[in-house]
C-alpha cells in the first residue's frame, strides 16, 4: 500500500479501487499487530499511519454515500461531454 494517502487522491478513486486499497491497508494493520504482539515489530509509527489510512478511506467512502462529495467533478464533466448531443 502506498504511504501518505491523502484524502484528495483518494477522492479521486473509484469505489472499487477504495475498497480494494481498504482491503489491503487492513491486512496490513493485522500484519502489523500480529509483528508487534511477538515483539518483531521494527516501525511502530507505521501502526499509526495505515490506522489513519483506513480512516481516511472510510471517511471518503462515507461522503460519497451522504453525497456530500463525489467522484471527482473531471470525472463527471467527462461523462457529460459525450450526452450533450
Amino acid at each position: 500500500m502506498a504511504k501518505g494517502l491523502t484524502a484528495e487522491e483518494l477522492r479521486a478513486e473509484p469505489q472499487d479501487e477504495l475498497v480494494k486499497k481498504l482491503k489491503e491497508a487492513k491486512e496490513e494493520l493485522f500484519n502489523l499487530r500480529f509483528q508487534a504482539a511477538t515483539g518483531q515489530l521494527e516501525s511502530h509509527g507505521r501502526l499509526r499511519t495505515v490506522k489513519r489510512e483506513i480512516a481516511r478511506i472510510y471517511t471518503v467512502m462515507r461522503e460519497r454515500e451522504l453525497g456530500i462529495v463525489t467522484v471527482t467533478e473531471e470525472t463527471e464533466s467527462a461523462e457529460g461531454k459525450g450526452d450533450d448531443d
